[in-house]
């Protein structure tokens, strides 16, 4: 099976990966850069595709993005801190992200005569994040089997896992967590204070694998 997979530079994306080129699926690499705060994330992306010798496909859709406003991941919003269940979260959902990078990853995956797109969205995003959810992602695949006559499949093989399970099928996958960024904050290192770095540091630890991360701030 030929994989490309939609990858933000991020823990969760990069141990799919990761996980996709040991199994010898990985066949590309898609991000977008859609106008978020920092492009950090996406040398990380571009470092993992180079890494792993897996064509890089950086989709410049910024024009889109800056139409998707109201969210701290795009617009001068302070980034929000704390965890993921607090309301404030929410000012962190860019509105349709997910469906709009599938669908552009779905038309280059049929392109490059791929058999599937694979997304990395996991358990923990479903409070928040509606297009993360078990029902959208079977509602999404049933529209592209309809609109690719069943030629790409989504996989979504961490849909139902929590994060510290991430870590842990990226560590038995040999995934290079120092070469992963999560931080909402483009700074020098995660600042780790916002939801996402506090999010990332639990899984570790929930995991017990070892955290090569610099937080600028640690836990209390």
């Amino acid at each position: 099976m030929k994989v490309h997979v939609i990858c933000s530079g991020g823990l969760d994306s990069v141990s799919l990966a990761w996980r996709l080129a040991h199994d010898r699926q990985l066949a590309g690499i898609i991000s977008f850069d859609y106008g978020q705060r920092h492009k950090k994330e996406l040398d990380y992306a571009a470092r993992c595709a180079e890494t792993l010798n897996v064509p890089f496909h950086c989709i410049n859709i910024s024009s889109i993005g800056a139409e998707l406003k109201g969210s701290a991941l795009t617009d001068d919003i302070d980034v929000p801190e704390g965890h993921y269940e607090a309301e404030t979260m929410k000012l962190t959902v860019v509105p349709n992200r997910n469906a709009i990078f599938l669908t552009i990853a779905f038309g280059i995956a049929a392109a490059n005569k791929a058999d599937a797109v694979a997304i990395a969205v996991h358990g923990g995003d479903h409070y928040i994040y509606p297009d993360c959810r078990p029902d959208f992602l079977a509602a999404f695949a049933a529209m592209e089997n309809l609109a690719l006559e069943g030629t790409v499949k989504l996989l979504a093989p961490y849909a139902e896992k929590t994060k510290a399970d991430i870590v842990m099928d990226g560590a038995a996958a040999g995934t290079p967590f120092a070469q992963t960024w999560s931080c909402y904050k483009g700074g020098a290192h995660h600042c780790g204070r916002c939801s996402t770095c506090i999010e990332r540091r639990e899984a570790f630890t929930a995991a017990g694998v070892e955290d090569p991360t610099i937080y600028e701030h640690h836990a209390a």
